[in-house]
């Protein structure tokens, strides 16, 4: 396995909506070997908790999600999920304000965050990493992820969908106010 070269903000790919794959695309020698290397691209950056094939400059509609507890994170359940081809298909609720970053937007802790409005549950239409179709609903950090994972494939950056700007901040500052939050949640 080896760590792909991430794509960054400004790069073509970022702003291209991604080809579907078909089922034989993602059985292909092609495309296993990409979700691995992908995989573990992901898992050493140890920030991210997601990656979009554009994010390694391939302009296909793939994603890893790896969420696992980190000390700003304490709480986040662990999961791992590959979708390809997805879409939305519900929402619910109403939309809330929920801090974001990118791995793209800066190397490591260059990094640049901000609230952006996502849904607190999601239902989605997608293929896994075996071919297989499925139809789920997730929720709260599974949701979020997975949203901005979509917006990815779609030519979208997170910085496209914030409301207040005024909530732009370094990764040196984020920390600062996960720290300060977590001491008043607990």
């Amino acid at each position: 396995m080896k760590v792909l070269k991430r794509t960054e903000f400004g790069e073509a790919v970022l702003r291209e909506k991604a080809r579907e794959l078909s089922v034989a695309e993602i059985k292909s020698h092609n495309i296993q070997p990409l979700i691995k290397n992908m995989r573990h691209t992901l898992s050493s950056l140890k920030l991210g908790v997601g990656l979009a094939a554009p994010q390694v400059g391939e302009s296909i509609a793939l994603s890893v999600i790896a969420i696992q507890p980190t000390p700003h994170r304490p709480k986040a359940v662990p999961f791992d999920l590959v979708i390809i081809n997805p879409v939305v298909t519900e929402t619910f609720g109403r939309k809330k304000q929920m801090w974001e970053g990118c791995i793209s937007a800066g190397p490591g802790k260059a990094g640049l965050f901000a609230k952006v409005p996502r849904y607190k549950k999601v239902k989605i239409k997608f293929i896994d990493e075996t071919g297989k179709s499925r139809h789920e609903v997730f929720e709260n950090l599974q949701a979020h992820v997975i949203q901005h994972e979509i917006d990815h494939l779609n030519g979208t950056l997170f910085v496209d969908k914030v409301k207040d700007t005024k909530t732009y901040t370094t990764y040196k500052e984020y920390m600062k106010i996960v720290k300060a939050t977590s001491k008043t949640n607990k």
